[in-house]
């Protein structure tokens, strides 16, 4: 008896380890799918939202080769075959002829997923080295000589849409790094028309948070692109910014959705800026306004319960 017993331990070992393993593998692909679906979600909803995409779209992607414009154009394809209206992509890199460059990932990663391609080829960063000293902060002229480049392939490509990988952490960011440093209550919109007005630029991850992206980078292992303009600046203000809000969301469970929530609802009478509200001229009027003065209600904080609004990130769908 005590043999027999012996013999299904030993034979139901393995058993017990593969089932342990394939417990493991479907909580993975489970917990995979999950984000896939959430990502769908958040860049529909922000899609719908702003009317960033329409039909007969040509839309242009930006690809750097970094992990959330590999997100961008996975989610787009995606939504693309689910959509009710019909819209091209054509995915565009700027190869900037940094040293060591790995020119030929992208090429070969878009070839074997099927997705139309330009690779512009502009040596921006001998410009950038150049005219920028050592030790300060490139992204500003990189920046402007790329979104120049970018336009104008724009143009020759018939691009109706310049699709931007940005997401809700860096439209986060540019608000306080407007704030911080430059005076001014600004941030990165979902939607812009460009300084010349022949363009719309537009961010369908506006709503994605910036860890949701690099898991997905993982999961779908994208050939990852290192930047060694932006990517070798360790002291920008960016990241102080960045640390910032990592360390509130860690503190303060919510507070970053608020901040994030309050980007779209703004009263402008309750502010400062005279170019947005007729401070001037306000008088009695007799009548009640929704948006009047509430400076004798209570702090919206004070109960300490979090304020309504808040953007949730999370559905049954996501279940």
């Amino acid at each position: 008896m005590n043999t027999i017993v012996q013999n299904a331990t030993e034979i139901g070992a393995p058993d017990s380890t593969s089932a342990v393993s394939l417990k493991k593998a479907e909580k993975i692909a489970y917990e995979n799918n999950k984000l896939h679906k959430r990502l769908c979600r958040l860049v529909g909803q922000a899609i719908g939202d702003f009317n960033m995409i329409e039909d007969g779209d040509k839309v242009m992607v930006c690809l750097s080769g970094g992990k959330d414009s590999y997100a961008l154009l996975d989610i787009l394809l995606t939504l693309r075959e689910r959509a009710p209206i019909h819209f091209d992509i054509v995915a565009v890199n700027l190869d900037q002829k940094q040293p060591n460059f790995p020119a030929h990932i992208l090429p070969e990663y878009l070839t074997k997923i099927g997705v139309p391609f330009h690779i512009e080829n502009q040596d921006t960063y001998s410009i950038v080295k150049r005219v920028i000293p050592e030790g300060k902060t490139t992204c500003s002229l990189c920046s402007r000589l790329r979104r120049g480049i970018l336009y104008r392939v724009a143009d020759e490509l018939g691009a109706t849409k310049i699709a931007l990988g940005h997401h809700r952490d860096d439209m986060l960011e540019t608000f306080f790094l407007n704030m911080f440093f430059g005076s001014k209550l600004k941030g990165m919109p979902p939607k812009l028309q460009s300084d010349d007005g022949k363009h719309i630029v537009i961010r369908p991850l506006a709503y994605v948070k910036e860890s949701d992206t690099m898991r997905y980078a993982e999961v779908k292992q994208f050939p990852i692109i290192p930047c060694d303009l932006c990517g070798s600046q360790e002291n920008l203000q960016r990241k102080q910014i960045k640390a910032m809000l990592r360390e509130w969301d860690k503190k303060f469970p919510g507070r970053v959705d608020n901040i994030f929530s309050s980007l779209s609802t703004v009263v402008p009478s309750h502010l400062m800026d005279r170019n947005l509200f007729n401070f001037s001229d306000l008088a009695i009027s007799g009548e009640a306004m929704p948006d009047g003065d509430i400076a004798f209600d209570e702090e919206p904080c004070a109960t300490g319960t979090q304020a309504s609004g808040v953007i949730q990130f999370h559905s049954a769908d996501d279940d």
